[in-house]
């Protein structure tokens, strides 16, 4: 009965937070977002219509812009972006007024396999832990090993296996495995 509760009470406060799909809201804001595949930014030069448009980051997180051609922006901060937009256009406009603009967020996304009752891709618009995401996943399934959770993250090519417990953190034990989750995490319940 209290894990039923606890995954409703999550449920409930994970959908207000989250709001009807991905918005560029949260990350639009912040200028340090790290610009991933399939985000779609608005790129803008102050008097100049032609270099003025909204590209898709590609797969390989390279984007298209006239007269740069190909740029690697996978990675990159919205800040560090418009840096190297700037230094680019600068052979060509002089004293480019730009600005890059996040208008939509597809690249945050996670997964949640194994014993859950909703496995699958899950695209965030905010940063969530373990635990809120176990809940979009529907909970855990009634054959679910509750000790036996683990993270996966990449991290400079390897992969990084973070463990939950999801028993003693929805007890209220051991929150420090509640962690925050990235961009391509993905969580194996067993």
């Amino acid at each position: 009965m209290k894990r039923n509760i606890v995954f409703l009470t999550l449920t409930v406060c994970l959908m207000l937070a989250m709001g009807p799909g991905v918005h560029a809201q949260d990350h639009a804001q912040d200028r340090n977002y790290k610009i991933g595949p399939g985000d779609v930014l608005h790129i803008s030069v102050w008097k100049n219509e032609d270099l003025t448009r909204q590209v898709v980051v590609l797969p390989d997180g390279r984007i298209h812009f006239p007269l740069v051609k190909e740029l690697a922006v996978a990675g990159k901060s919205v800040n560090e972006l418009e840096k190297m937009l700037v230094a680019k256009l600068t052979e060509y406009v002089p004293e480019p007024d730009l600005s890059v603009n996040v208008t939509q967020v597809n690249s945050m996304v996670i997964y949640v396999i194994g014993k859950v009752n909703s496995p699958g891709r899950f695209a965030m618009n905010t940063r969530i832990d373990v635990l809120q995401a176990l809940a979009v996943a529907g909970g855990l399934n009634p054959f679910a090993k509750e000790k036996e959770i683990g993270v996966f993250r990449k991290i400079d090519g390897k992969t990084t296996i973070f463990n939950f417990n999801y028993k003693e953190v929805s007890e209220g034990d051991n929150l420090d495995q509640n962690i925050m989750l990235e961009r391509g995490d993905v969580i194996v319940v067993r």
